[in-house]
């Protein structure tokens, strides 16, 4: 039997962040002055930061 190749393998392992306020970091992508940037926003309090892991 053939093995998989370890980029067929699917290993999906989703890390779910969240806020001090207990709501749920969502990342969002935003078009600002012709450029694309994606923001880590809170559902809850709507705290922004760059990325999820500066809301600790």
């Amino acid at each position: 039997m053939a093995q998989a190749s370890k980029n067929a393998r699917t290993a999906s392992a989703t890390q779910k962040f969240f806020c001090s306020c207990g709501g749920e970091v969502k990342m969002k992508t935003l078009f600002e002055n012709g450029k694309i940037k994606n923001v880590a926003e809170c559902e809850k309090c709507k705290r922004k930061e760059r990325r999820p892991s500066d809301f600790r």
